[in-house]
């Protein structure tokens, strides 16, 4: 989580995913957080209890999991952009999220065979 501290909370690419997945939605955002830096925060801060997800509670779980367990688009896509991926891999991940069907699970997979886990843990290291 620390290294999540010092990620801008700017994600361009991923504003724009959010935008284009919330019109889909044809409803407004009524996200508790304003960026996806507060909401990896808020997410992480939480995790080692049920939280606002009811999640169950496990507290040996690696940021590799995490990474590829979560089932949120954007969050998945801004850690990649705030790490440092080049920004034509975070586009291109992007769009196979938007390609990827309406499913969060089916998107979030697409983002994260475009940047895998490992991408980001070196940029963040």
């Amino acid at each position: 989580m620390l290294l999540i501290h010092k990620l801008s909370p700017a994600g361009p690419v991923t504003d724009s995913l959010t935008e284009a997945l919330a019109a889909r939605k044809k409803g407004p955002n009524r996200a508790w957080y304003r960026h996806q830096k507060e909401h990896w925060l808020g997410w992480l801060g939480e995790y080692n209890g049920p939280g606002a997800y009811d999640r169950k509670v496990h507290e040996s779980r690696t940021a590799e999991f995490v990474y590829n367990h979560i089932m949120c688009p954007p969050m998945v896509l801004w850690l990649g952009e705030g790490a440092g991926v080049p920004r034509a891999l975070v586009e291109e991940a992007a769009s196979a999220c938007l390609a990827a069907g309406k499913t969060q699970p089916k998107q979030c997979a697409a983002i994260r065979a475009v940047i895998p886990w490992k991408m980001v843990d070196e940029r963040l290291h």
